[in-house]
């Protein structure tokens, strides 16, 4: 395939936001290199990309941008790229029998879109179905977050999250609805402000049992409002 026509290609895959994997494609020495090594070579492709823009990196607001820009990448918006950062999700024994769905909605999501890394920003809801172990709260906010804290697809995001919690659940019960804006969506291209992306991921009862899905779905529209809070 010519050069030109790969790029075209990869191009139009970007604008119509496809999904090209359910794991985010990493290579096989995505962590050879240590943070600081990142910083580094990310400062100086930052530095390139400014200069080439015509900008002026002796001013003094401009001139501490590379670097800041560099650590966020590393140690912020792309920290979910590193498995050790992955959460602790320790389960306890659902001693109170707890049988009915448990929903954490209304999760703040701050992601970044893979294809023209702009953010991602909107809410998570999640719930689950106990079959004898239940996990913390927090951690469920945890594990969305460590899954956005990476290049996404909002596809992707959804279906990731979903597979993490049935895995240290170990129940396919798990469903997960995010709605979110694309900055590519709203502020480049076609400018739509107002328009959000929602992505569904259903696992068991909230796949197969209707009553069950509409369940989920009703209590993510319920209004959460809780003054002095």
């Amino acid at each position: 395939m010519k050069l030109e026509k790969f790029i075209s290609n990869n191009d139009d895959l970007g604008e119509d936001h496809v999904q090209t994997s359910d794991i985010t494609p990493l290579r096989k020495d995505a962590f050879e290199k240590s943070d600081e090594e990142k910083i580094s070579i990310i400062k100086k492709n930052i530095r390139d990309i400014m200069h080439t823009l015509g900008l002026d990196l002796n001013d003094d607001s401009l001139m501490g941008t590379p670097t800041r820009v560099a650590k966020m990448f590393v140690k912020e918006i792309f920290s979910g790229l590193k498995p050790d950062l992955k959460p602790k999700s320790s389960t306890f024994e659902n001693k109170y029998n707890y049988g009915e769905m448990l929903v954490e909605k209304n999760i703040n999501l701050y992601s970044t879109c893979e294809h023209h890394l702009l953010p991602i920003v909107g809410k998570a809801h999640v719930a689950y179905i106990s079959n004898g172990t239940v996990i913390g709260l927090s951690k469920i906010n945890r594990i969305v977050e460590y899954y956005s804290k990476r290049p996404q697809v909002q596809e992707r995001l959804t279906k990731q999250i979903v597979g993490e919690l049935q895995k240290v659940l170990k129940t396919k019960d798990i469903a997960c609805v995010i709605d979110a804006k694309h900055l590519c969506v709203n502020s480049r291209g076609i400018k739509d402000i107002d328009s959000s992306t929602v992505t569904s991921e259903f696992g068991g009862k909230f796949k197969y049992d209707k009553t069950t899905k509409d369940e989920f779905l009703k209590y993510i529209q319920l209004e959460t409002s809780f003054n002095g809070l």
